[in-house]
């Protein structure tokens, strides 16, 4: 059962127990995330994808500052839980890797599935946390969470850019 929060005055408090539990699902994802990139970077064979996943690699410790900074404007410490959801999509990845291995023409365009769907996973977390952050007033919220939600779309854009012009045409 969700605790009534303290922050009756705020507008849309209902929301705030939500916000809360899902900004400590996104930064357990995130930091699940680091690792995952790890293994993306190390089974991707084309140059342009590699830079793309070290590239995500240092953006997603940017967006762990970010939700710490976020953390700390409300008040609260930041802690973060197990994400079932980025297990799952990393377990996949994973089973990708290992399935596409030995099949150099085809292991970065499955790469590039796995990790879209990360990516899709993440900026359906953030556009919400962005919407409640905003219906509650938290205004600084917003906004930092706006900027990872841009930088998560920028990801999304460029695997798909890297699919058309490289990966999947040497599948």
């Amino acid at each position: 059962m969700a605790k009534k929060t303290e922050q009756s005055d705020m507008p849309n408090a209902h929301l705030h127990e939500l916000f809360v539990d899902e900004l400590k699902d996104i930064l357990g994802a995130e930091r699940q995330l680091l690792q995952g990139l790890k293994k993306l970077i190390k089974a991707a064979t084309g140059e342009k994808l590699k830079a793309a996943f070290q590239t995500h690699y240092e953006q997603t410790e940017g967006h762990i500052d970010r939700l710490k900074e976020v953390f700390s404007s409300l008040g609260i410490p930041a802690r973060g839980k197990k994400c079932k959801a980025m297990e799952g999509l990393l377990a996949e990845a994973e089973e990708i890797i290992e399935e596409f291995q030995d099949s150099p023409e085809v292991i970065d365009a499955a790469l590039i599935v796995a990790a879209q769907k990360v990516e899709h996973y993440e900026i359906a977390s953030y556009g919400s946390v962005v919407t409640f952050a905003k219906l509650m007033g938290h205004e600084d919220a917003k906004e930092i969470l706006g900027q990872t939600l841009a930088e998560e779309k920028e990801t999304d854009e460029l695997l798909t850019d890297i699919a058309l012009s490289d990966a999947n045409t040497a599948a």
